[in-house]
């Protein structure tokens, strides 16, 4: 969605980047993929083994998936389908949520056995960096955290510009715009439970240990990025190193974006006025959506060199209109009104857009209850 998008072969000039660059649409700061657990070990002495197995399955069924999913996100033109047809990330959506409401019965109220196992965690894009904690918390945390992040991911795939020789451009992007918010919003409605009733289920001295990816400060930004709002808020959240950077920067890049677009329908209105404060106040407005536009293309440069290297795709559906339409209706406007108004005249700053409420909501998230397989399982025979 980006203004411009820089050239793949730029990309590569430099020796050592890689010969394949992702095409971004959605920044999604990387997969957080579990690492195998022995449920066996930490729980076979306290629970039925059935239910043992079914923790472990249920699990380890998601760590194969993701693990699967990793070259899909990296690589988003590779979009895999599985046998049914669905999205193989539309499948490990269902997996994690099939597990949710099982883990939740070593989290609830009054559980012996919140600490018992320790569960790992690493980002694909560092596999390094695993994270290990003995707290069924910080597990919950992660499987909405990486619930959110397969939303982005799909929201990715939707608004990557499609290639079709039928003429459906138009109506096949606002489709796939339509189905985006959708994901973004779902997504929101994730992250949100996560701040609002995960993390304050974990102990102090825990929260501190968490992985980058998981700190409030992030969840926030990611939440806002889903939503759409502006980068403002985020900058007070540390987010300067490693992908933290990348992410900060898209969120900057869609921002200069909007206001771009909010500029340029501001002063398209204020030009339907008739007096001659409406059309000064229309200029101004339209030279700071010209301006925010090329400033959008400096920040989408700055983005795509950022490691992991990337590349916007080509302009299409509303950015592609603006990129077309800001320039040519600028440079119109200016010159039809040179006569009217000396350059002196025209205002030293752009109008102030009018404050508008945040429309959008995320979809609310409430966790699952506990399976039904942990009120039997512990005093029938199995």
């Amino acid at each position: 969605m980006g203004c411009v998008g820089s050239k793949p072969e730029d990309a590569v000039a430099n020796k050592g980047r890689p010969g394949i660059v992702e095409e971004v649409a959605v920044f999604v700061p990387g997969l957080r993929a579990p690492k195998n657990v022995d449920f066996v070990q930490s729980l076979g002495d306290r629970l039925p083994k059935r239910l043992v197995e079914h923790l472990s399955a249920l699990r380890t069924k998601i760590v194969v998936m993701a693990a699967q999913e990793a070259p899909t996100v990296a690589k988003p033109r590779r979009k895999t389908a599985t046998q049914h047809g669905g999205s193989s990330l539309a499948d490990l959506l269902q997996a994690l949520e099939d597990y949710l409401p099982v883990l939740l019965g070593l989290a609830k109220d009054g559980s012996q056995l919140t600490d018992k196992v320790q569960f790992a965690w690493a980002n694909q894009m560092d596999d390094a960096e695993e994270t290990k904690m003995a707290n069924a918390w910080y597990e919950v945390l992660s499987v909405l955290h990486l619930m959110a992040m397969i939303c982005f991911s799909e929201a990715n795939l939707l608004l990557l510009p499609k290639v079709s020789g039928d003429g459906d451009h138009l109506k096949e992007y606002e489709e796939s715009r339509r189905t985006s918010i959708d994901k973004f919003l779902k997504a929101a409605g994730y992250l949100d439970c996560a701040i609002q009733h995960v993390l304050p289920r974990l102990p102090p001295d825990l929260r501190k240990e968490l992985p980058v990816d998981l700190a409030e400060g992030v969840l926030h930004s990611l939440h806002i990025q889903a939503l759409g709002q502006a980068t403002d808020y985020i900058a007070q959240y540390p987010l300067a190193e490693g992908w933290g950077g990348k992410h900060h920067l898209f969120i900057k890049l869609k921002y200069v974006e909007a206001k771009a677009a909010a500029y340029y329908y501001h002063g398209v209105l204020l030009d339907e006025g008739n007096t001659q404060k409406s059309h000064t106040a229309a200029v101004a407005a339209l030279k700071a959506a010209d301006d925010f536009l090329k400033e959008s293309k400096r920040a989408s440069e700055a983005f795509n060199v950022l490691p992991p290297t990337t590349r916007n795709p080509l302009p299409w559906g509303s950015m592609k209109y603006l990129c077309e339409k800001i320039p040519k209706h600028v440079s119109s406007k200016v010159r039809i009104n040179r006569d009217l108004y000396t350059q002196d005249r025209i205002l030293e700053r752009a109008p102030t857009l009018p404050d508008f409420p945040v429309a959008l909501k995320p979809d609310e998230y409430r966790l699952p209850e506990v399976d039904p397989s942990w009120n039997y399982s512990m005093w029938i025979s199995v």
